[in-house]
Parts: structure tokens; C-alpha cells; sequence
């Protein structure tokens, strides 16, 4: 099992679990950006990838009904077991697999449109996680993404590790280009990893949206998510005490009333399937 896979299927996938309603409102203004695009085609075969706990992937079901077909898949299995529970529970008509986009043998051609939200971004490979995808489309198929710009460009998704630096000195820092939240923060990477994989008519442009969620769940999200998070299940009650006063004053420029309000900085990437090699 590869870092990613360890990761998302331990303490931090358990934490999108847990947190599940909270990041779902927080990123709800990309829900329809997605959507659209889903339904934007004459086809109706959608496939979410990094799906997590499926509210993109039940979006889409919800506006397709039983005309369309969509499908998440995402590695982790606590994640993946939530969305399952969340579409049986909705009575909505979407599936979702437990699965590694890289090497998942798609049946050839078998959707129309390919959506993500924030989830292209872990791949080992990404050069044979996009090819694999372009195999899975059909050839007037296309993809919409939208991953994370730089960590320059979001800071407020790096307050909390740039906060608690001094006091957690073995957290390891972000590798530029490594699997993780900004792997694609080099659009002309970006780019090259899409076209050498067989995708034509590539767009990609910023997309700054504002996001926000309620003031009483930030220290739940500064330390149950991101670096931060996986840093403070191994320190004892005074550095964790002492780390979250110091992190909470950090994100207060980001406090307005009882809101944490942002902007997400992130990359709108779209391209179509190309002709198969």
C-alpha cells in the first residue's frame, strides 16, 4: 500500500469522515461549478474521481435520475463506506467504488464527462492515473477539475502548520510537486501531464471562490485536518494546548463574526479525450 493509500485510509480519511458535513458546506460553492459541467454533454455517464464522501457524485446522481449513470471512486474505504451509506440513505441512484484511479481497470470508454473536486491531486503517477482515465472515456468524452493553486496563493490553508512551526519542529514540510493538497499548483506541470496522456483542448485558468463555515467548528477543522491535524495525534496534552492557542490567534485575520470566511485559489482544468493512442 502506497503513502496515499495509508494515509486516506487512516486517521486522515477518518477525518473527512467525521468532519463530512463541515467541509461539504465549506466547499459547496464548487458543487454546482461540477454539476454543470456533469450535465453540460450529450451524455450522462459521470465519473467523480477522489469523490471522498460523495457529495458531488450524489449531486450529479440527484440531477440525472435514473436517465444517467453516476459513479464515484476514491481510495479510502472509510470515505467510500460513507457515501454509500449517504446515497441508500438518500434513495439516490449512485454507486462508488473503493478504488486506485492509476491502475483501476476502467471498461474502455464507459463514461462521457470525468469531474473532481480536489482529488487528482494524490496520484503516485500521474501520467498513468490520466491515461488510465482517458482509456475509461468515451473519444468526445472530456474532464472538469478543479485542484489547488499554490500554497502562496491559499494561506489560509497553510495558518495552521506556518503557526505551529516553532512548536511542532518534526512536522515534515510540503515536498513542491509530491502527492498532496498542491501537486498541481504548477499549471505548465499541469499541462504536460494532460497532453502526454492523451487529452486535447486543454483549459486551464484560476478560479478564486470564497468559502466559509461556522467560527465554532474552526478548531475541530485547524486540528483534525491538513498537516496540522495528522502532527497532533502524537503530542501530549501541553504541546497540543500550547499549539492550539497559538494556531487558533493565527487564523482570527480569517474570523468575521461567526463566520471563518476565504478565498480558494485553485486551478479550473478542462480538456477532451483525444485520439486514442
Amino acid at each position: 500500500m502506497d503513502e496515499q493509500a495509508k494515509l486516506w485510509n487512516g486517521t486522515s480519511g477518518h477525518a473527512w469522515v467525521d468532519a463530512q458535513e463541515l467541509l461539504d458546506g465549506m466547499f459547496a460553492p464548487f458543487e454546482g461549478v461540477l454539476v454543470e459541467a456533469a450535465l453540460a454533454g450529450s451524455g450522462s455517464r459521470v465519473l467523480d474521481i477522489g469523490c471522498g464522501t460523495g457529495a458531488t457524485t450524489l449531486a450529479v446522481a440527484k440531477r440525472l435520475g435514473t436517465t444517467g449513470r453516476s459513479v464515484g471512486l476514491d481510495i479510502s474505504e472509510p470515505m467510500i463506506e460513507l457515501a454509500r451509506a449517504r446515497a441508500k440513505s438518500a434513495a439516490l441512484p449512485a454507486t462508488f467504488i473503493c478504488a486506485d484511479a492509476q491502475d483501476y481497470a476502467f471498461e474502455p470508454a464507459s463514461f462521457d464527462t470525468i469531474i473532481s473536486r480536489f482529488g487528482v491531486m494524490f496520484f503516485e503517477d500521474a501520467f498513468a492515473a490520466f491515461a488510465n482515465l482517458r482509456r475509461a472515456v468515451s473519444d468526445s468524452g472530456g474532464v472538469l477539475l478543479i485542484a489547488w493553486r499554490g500554497p502562496e496563493d491559499n494561506p489560509f490553508m497553510t495558518t495552521a502548520e506556518r503557526a505551529a512551526a516553532s512548536l511542532l519542529p518534526s512536522m515534515p514540510p510540503r515536498k513542491p510537486g509530491a502527492p498532496g493538497q498542491f501537486a498541481f499548483a504548477d499549471s505548465s506541470r499541469v499541462h504536460d501531464i494532460l497532453e502526454k496522456s492523451g487529452w486535447t483542448s486543454i483549459d486551464i485558468r484560476p478560479l478564486d471562490v470564497a468559502c466559509r463555515f461556522p467560527q465554532s467548528e474552526l478548531v475541530r477543522y485547524m486540528t483534525r485536518l491538513g498537516p496540522l491535524g495528522s502532527a497532533l495525534q502524537d503530542v501530549d496534552e501541553s504541546t497540543r494546548t500550547r499549539v492550539i492557542t497559538t494556531v487558533r490567534a493565527a487564523f482570527e485575520p480569517f474570523v468575521e463574526g461567526d463566520e471563518v470566511r476565504f478565498i480558494a485559489a485553485c486551478w479550473r482544468i478542462a480538456a477532451r479525450a483525444g485520439t486514442k493512442r
